[in-house]
Protein backbone atom coordinates (compact mmCIF):
# COMPACT_ATOMS: atom_id res chain seq x y z
CA UNK A 1 0.00 0.00 0.00
CA UNK A 2 1.50 3.73 -1.12
CA UNK A 3 1.72 6.16 1.16
CA UNK A 4 -0.82 8.01 -0.52
CA UNK A 5 -3.36 6.03 -0.20
CA UNK A 6 -2.81 4.88 3.61
CA UNK A 7 -2.87 8.63 4.08
CA UNK A 8 -6.28 9.11 2.78
CA UNK A 9 -7.83 6.64 4.27
CA UNK A 10 -6.09 7.72 7.77
CA UNK A 11 -8.03 11.36 6.27
CA UNK A 12 -11.63 9.13 5.04
CA UNK A 13 -11.85 8.81 8.65
CA UNK A 14 -11.22 12.59 10.27
CA UNK A 15 -13.42 13.26 7.40
CA UNK A 16 -10.39 15.65 5.83
CA UNK A 17 -10.10 15.74 2.18
CA UNK A 18 -6.13 15.11 0.76
CA UNK A 19 -6.95 18.92 -0.83
CA UNK A 20 -7.16 20.06 2.89
CA UNK A 21 -4.69 18.27 4.21
CA UNK A 22 -2.55 19.74 1.64
CA UNK A 23 -3.46 23.56 2.29
CA UNK A 24 -2.89 23.00 5.91
CA UNK A 25 0.73 21.87 4.60
CA UNK A 26 1.46 24.35 2.58
CA UNK A 27 0.23 26.92 5.17
CA UNK A 28 2.47 25.76 7.94
CA UNK A 29 5.16 25.70 5.73
CA UNK A 30 4.76 29.26 4.28
CA UNK A 31 3.51 30.81 7.38
CA UNK A 32 5.09 28.62 9.87
CA UNK A 33 1.96 28.98 12.50
CA UNK A 34 -1.97 29.10 12.15
CA UNK A 35 -4.06 30.60 14.97
CA UNK A 36 -7.41 30.25 15.45
CA UNK A 37 -8.46 33.79 16.74
CA UNK A 38 -6.87 35.55 13.93
CA UNK A 39 -9.47 35.33 11.55
CA UNK A 40 -11.86 33.05 10.17
CA UNK A 41 -10.12 31.63 7.89
CA UNK A 42 -7.17 30.23 10.02
CA UNK A 43 -10.14 29.23 12.56
CA UNK A 44 -11.11 27.11 10.00
CA UNK A 45 -7.62 25.86 9.07
CA UNK A 46 -6.97 25.25 12.66
CA UNK A 47 -10.45 22.84 13.55
CA UNK A 48 -9.34 21.04 10.46
CA UNK A 49 -5.38 20.29 11.18
CA UNK A 50 -6.21 19.39 15.16
CA UNK A 51 -8.69 16.79 13.43
CA UNK A 52 -5.19 15.59 11.47
CA UNK A 53 -2.75 16.36 13.98
CA UNK A 54 -1.26 13.14 14.00
CA UNK A 55 -0.75 12.73 10.56
CA UNK A 56 0.52 16.04 10.39
CA UNK A 57 3.10 15.59 12.67
CA UNK A 58 4.31 12.16 11.07
CA UNK A 59 4.32 14.25 7.99
CA UNK A 60 6.53 16.76 9.24
CA UNK A 61 8.48 14.45 11.43
CA UNK A 62 10.06 12.80 8.20
CA UNK A 63 11.34 16.21 7.13
CA UNK A 64 12.84 16.59 10.63
CA UNK A 65 10.63 19.32 11.65
CA UNK A 66 8.39 19.54 14.77
CA UNK A 67 4.68 20.70 14.87
CA UNK A 68 3.78 21.89 17.83
CA UNK A 69 0.24 22.63 19.12
CA UNK A 70 -0.53 24.48 21.91
CA UNK A 71 -4.37 23.56 22.76
CA UNK A 72 -4.41 26.39 25.54
CA UNK A 73 -3.29 29.06 23.15
CA UNK A 74 -5.18 27.42 20.26
CA UNK A 75 -2.28 27.83 17.81
CA UNK A 76 0.30 24.88 15.89
CA UNK A 77 3.64 26.43 14.81
CA UNK A 78 5.73 24.43 13.08
CA UNK A 79 9.89 24.87 14.05
CA UNK A 80 12.95 24.21 11.82
CA UNK A 81 15.14 20.80 13.02
CA UNK A 82 17.56 21.96 15.68
CA UNK A 83 15.00 24.96 17.24
CA UNK A 84 15.37 25.83 20.58
CA UNK A 85 12.10 26.53 22.31
CA UNK A 86 11.70 26.38 26.23
CA UNK A 87 9.56 23.95 27.21
CA UNK A 88 9.49 21.52 24.54
CA UNK A 89 11.71 18.04 24.04
CA UNK A 90 15.32 19.32 23.07
CA UNK A 91 15.40 18.95 19.33
CA UNK A 92 18.30 16.65 18.43
CA UNK A 93 18.67 17.29 14.68
CA UNK A 94 21.01 19.67 13.37
CA UNK A 95 20.12 23.16 12.60
CA UNK A 96 19.19 24.07 9.08
CA UNK A 97 19.06 27.88 9.21
CA UNK A 98 18.13 28.80 5.36
CA UNK A 99 14.80 27.26 6.84
CA UNK A 100 14.50 30.14 9.05
CA UNK A 101 12.97 33.21 7.76
CA UNK A 102 14.81 36.22 7.10
CA UNK A 103 13.73 39.16 9.75
CA UNK A 104 15.06 42.62 10.30
CA UNK A 105 17.06 43.61 13.06
CA UNK A 106 14.24 45.84 13.90
CA UNK A 107 11.70 42.60 14.27
CA UNK A 108 14.46 40.75 16.80
CA UNK A 109 14.86 43.66 18.57
CA UNK A 110 11.03 44.54 19.59
CA UNK A 111 10.71 40.48 19.90
CA UNK A 112 13.61 40.74 22.50
CA UNK A 113 11.13 43.69 23.90
CA UNK A 114 7.68 41.93 23.46
CA UNK A 115 9.50 38.57 25.05
CA UNK A 116 10.80 40.95 28.18
CA UNK A 117 7.52 42.37 28.39
CA UNK A 118 5.40 39.02 28.66
CA UNK A 119 7.46 37.89 31.07
CA UNK A 120 6.51 41.09 33.27
CA UNK A 121 3.05 40.34 32.60
CA UNK A 122 3.39 36.31 33.59
CA UNK A 123 5.39 36.97 36.30
CA UNK A 124 2.34 39.74 37.66
CA UNK A 125 -0.15 37.28 37.04
CA UNK A 126 -1.55 39.74 34.22
CA UNK A 127 -1.99 37.29 31.70
CA UNK A 128 -5.53 37.11 30.25
CA UNK A 129 -7.72 33.57 29.95
CA UNK A 130 -6.68 33.16 26.11
CA UNK A 131 -2.82 33.77 27.52
CA UNK A 132 -2.33 37.34 25.90
CA UNK A 133 -0.20 39.74 27.53
CA UNK A 134 -1.98 43.87 26.72
CA UNK A 135 0.94 46.24 26.47
CA UNK A 136 0.49 50.03 25.06
CA UNK A 137 2.80 50.90 21.77
CA UNK A 138 4.68 53.22 24.65
CA UNK A 139 5.54 50.22 26.80
CA UNK A 140 7.73 48.41 23.72
CA UNK A 141 9.43 51.83 22.97
CA UNK A 142 10.25 52.19 26.34
CA UNK A 143 11.22 48.95 27.09
CA UNK A 144 13.61 49.07 24.06
CA UNK A 145 15.33 51.90 25.30
CA UNK A 146 15.65 51.23 28.57
CA UNK A 147 16.87 47.50 28.60
CA UNK A 148 17.77 46.86 24.68
CA UNK A 149 19.58 50.35 24.29
CA UNK A 150 17.49 50.51 21.02
CA UNK A 151 15.33 52.80 19.54
CA UNK A 152 12.13 51.91 17.29
CA UNK A 153 12.18 53.34 13.78
CA UNK A 154 12.13 56.86 12.73
CA UNK A 155 9.18 57.11 10.52
CA UNK A 156 5.92 56.19 11.18
CA UNK A 157 5.40 54.17 7.92
CA UNK A 158 8.51 51.95 9.12
CA UNK A 159 6.88 51.95 12.84
CA UNK A 160 3.73 50.48 10.55
CA UNK A 161 5.76 47.93 8.55
CA UNK A 162 7.29 46.61 11.91
CA UNK A 163 3.75 46.22 13.27
CA UNK A 164 2.85 43.97 10.27
CA UNK A 165 5.78 42.20 10.44
CA UNK A 166 5.03 41.09 14.10
CA UNK A 167 1.57 40.64 13.09
CA UNK A 168 2.71 38.18 10.00
CA UNK A 169 4.27 36.03 12.64
CA UNK A 170 1.62 36.13 14.42
CA UNK A 171 3.05 37.66 17.81
CA UNK A 172 1.49 40.45 18.13
CA UNK A 173 -2.75 40.71 17.86
CA UNK A 174 -3.78 44.23 17.11
CA UNK A 175 -7.94 46.01 17.20
CA UNK A 176 -8.97 47.41 13.38
CA UNK A 177 -8.85 50.61 15.31
CA UNK A 178 -5.32 50.91 16.71
CA UNK A 179 -3.68 54.00 16.03
CA UNK A 180 0.15 54.38 17.03
CA UNK A 181 -0.93 57.57 18.65
CA UNK A 182 -3.66 56.80 20.78
CA UNK A 183 -2.01 56.36 23.83
CA UNK A 184 -5.00 54.69 25.18
CA UNK A 185 -4.93 51.83 22.55
CA UNK A 186 -3.85 48.49 23.85
CA UNK A 187 -1.87 45.70 22.05
CA UNK A 188 -1.94 42.28 22.50
CA UNK A 189 1.48 39.94 22.70
CA UNK A 190 0.63 36.52 22.16
CA UNK A 191 1.94 33.34 23.59
CA UNK A 192 3.40 32.45 20.64
CA UNK A 193 6.48 34.68 21.49
CA UNK A 194 7.61 32.01 23.90
CA UNK A 195 8.17 29.59 20.93
CA UNK A 196 10.12 32.85 19.53
CA UNK A 197 12.02 34.27 21.95
CA UNK A 198 13.78 31.88 24.66
CA UNK A 199 14.41 32.67 27.57
CA UNK A 200 18.50 32.04 27.02
CA UNK A 201 18.16 34.59 24.05
CA UNK A 202 16.40 37.05 26.08
CA UNK A 203 19.25 37.04 28.75
CA UNK A 204 22.01 36.74 26.88
CA UNK A 205 20.55 39.83 24.30
CA UNK A 206 19.86 42.07 28.06
CA UNK A 207 23.60 41.73 29.04
CA UNK A 208 24.74 42.52 25.77
CA UNK A 209 22.31 45.48 25.25
CA UNK A 210 19.59 43.97 22.96
CA UNK A 211 22.55 41.84 20.62
CA UNK A 212 21.54 38.95 19.89
CA UNK A 213 23.57 36.35 18.15
CA UNK A 214 20.69 34.11 16.64
CA UNK A 215 17.75 34.71 14.69
CA UNK A 216 14.16 34.06 16.35
CA UNK A 217 12.51 30.62 15.42
CA UNK A 218 10.61 31.37 12.85
CA UNK A 219 9.89 29.02 9.88
CA UNK A 220 9.84 30.87 6.34
CA UNK A 221 6.76 33.62 6.36
CA UNK A 222 5.24 34.91 3.32
CA UNK A 223 1.99 37.49 3.14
Amino acid sequence: MSITIALREQLAIANVPLERFREILTRLLAQGVIVRDEDRTEQLLYDDARRVQAQLSDYFDVAGLYLHHDANAHFFRLYAPGAVVDGLPEDTHEPVPALKARVSADFVATALALRFLYQEKLNQGAIGESGEALVSFEDVAVTLQTQLKRQLPSSHGEKLNLLRELRRHRLLRLSSTFEIADTDAYMAIRPTILGIISNDALATALEADGVIEQEPDTESSEE
